[in-house]
C-alpha cells in the first residue's frame, strides 16, 4: 500500500477549501482517507494553512510521499526542511 499526503476538496463551486490528508495512493480524491492533518483556504488573503506540525512528520518519517501541492504547503509551513534535517542526522 502507498500511502500518500494530498489535499482533497471540499467548498463550494468557485470557492473551493481543501483538507490535507493521508490516504492510500489508490483512493479517490474526495474519498476514504486515513488521517486529516490539516487544511487548506486559497480564498482568504492571504491563503490561510493549518496544519499538525507533529502527524505530518511522523507521517513523513514512516514514507508517506506528499504530493507537489501538499509538499509546497508543508515547505511554506517549514515542516519540510525540520524532516530533511531529521532525515539527514
Amino acid at each position: 500500500m502507498a500511502v500518500r499526503i494530498r489535499l482533497s476538496r471540499l467548498g463550494k463551486k468557485k470557492a473551493p477549501y481543501y483538507r490535507l490528508v493521508v490516504a492510500d495512493s489508490h483512493s479517490p480524491r474526495d474519498g476514504k482517507f486515513i488521517e486529516l492533518i490539516g487544511t487548506y483556504n486559497p480564498m482568504t488573503d492571504p491563503a490561510a494553512v493549518a496544519i499538525n506540525e507533529d502527524r505530518a512528520l511522523y507521517w513523513l518519517s514512516v514514507g508517506a510521499l506528499p504530493s507537489d501541492t501538499a509538499r509546497g504547503l508543508l515547505k511554506k509551513q517549514g515542516i519540510w526542511e525540520k524532516f530533511e534535517s531529521k532525515k539527514a542526522q
